[in-house]
């Protein structure tokens, strides 16, 4: 009995960390371009594995992320940028496969699509 229950926690924890040590597929950074309104807009995003991130761009600047979830190759996130003196939040939603990236930002003048491909 001792060793059936020392060979299920010896598995169980193994299984922990194998999951553990899996960083989720959208965590690196993606060159990427948002398909405004206002034209092709290229930029640079960092997603880090602990929910964090930046979004940099020479039209918007840099913006710090945080709050990244992660569901399988999906991920999410919230960025606030300056867009010529007037702050938007953009609600992000993509889906990565390989080292391709593609979703859409959510703001208050529409939604705008997003592709990429990691550095």
């Amino acid at each position: 009995m001792k060793k059936i229950l020392g060979g299920l926690m010896a598995l169980t924890l193994a299984v922990l960390v194998g999951c553990a040590s899996t960083p989720a597929p959208a965590v690196g950074v993606w060159s990427v371009e948002l398909n405004t309104p206002l034209g092709n807009l290229p930029a640079t995003l960092t997603v880090n594995a602990d929910g964090t991130g930046t979004m940099a761009s020479d039209a918007l600047g840099e913006t710090g992320i945080d709050g990244i979830t992660f569901d399988g190759n999906m991920f999410m996130f919230n960025a606030e940028v300056d867009a010529q003196g007037q702050m938007l939040v953009l609600e992000f939603s993509g889906t990565v496969e390989g080292d391709s990236v593609s979703g859409e930002f959510g703001s208050d003048f529409g939604a705008f699509g997003v592709t990429g491909t990691r550095q």
